[in-house]
């Protein structure tokens, strides 16, 4: 293949990955042919060459990143934000009571995540969240 159908078959393999809750492979195959392309660019031309590079160099990238890039990418990024800031309690909590607190000018539900009871009032901080419940302890 030439070099340009290489970067073209990565670039539709990144945007699949883009596109389709995948888990990371189309990404690492995307930038093994965008890869192989320049190779070719730069005048590999054994085509034998080229898929072996193709598909051991995507084997290759899987085996090293996935395992330490998906878990960065399943996160929701509007949730994960959310730790170390300042959240109020709209009522008392005791240790490990649920109720509400605010948080950046919404209500949140909030479970008292420190071992002394909170006040209705009193300066919180997040200390981690799950979907839409955060934790807070006394600041």
């Amino acid at each position: 293949m030439s070099w340009w159908m290489w970067v073209l078959l990565g670039v539709v393999l990144l945007a699949v990955e883009i596109v389709t809750p995948g888990g990371l492979f189309a990404l690492f195959f995307g930038a093994s042919a965008i890869l192989v392309g320049g190779l070719v660019a730069l005048g590999m031309e054994a085509r034998w060459l080229q898929w072996l590079l193709f598909a051991g160099l995507g084997v290759v990238l899987v085996g090293a990143l996935r395992r330490r890039l998906r878990p960065r990418m399943a996160g929701d990024p509007a949730v994960d934000g959310l730790v170390g800031e300042l959240a109020i309690p709209q009522e008392d909590l005791a240790p490990g009571a649920t109720g509400r607190a605010d948080l950046r000018g919404a209500p949140w539900t909030a479970i008292n995540d420190g071992g002394t009871p909170l006040r209705s009032g009193q300066r919180c901080r997040v200390t981690r969240a799950e979907n839409l419940t955060i934790y807070i302890r006394a600041e």
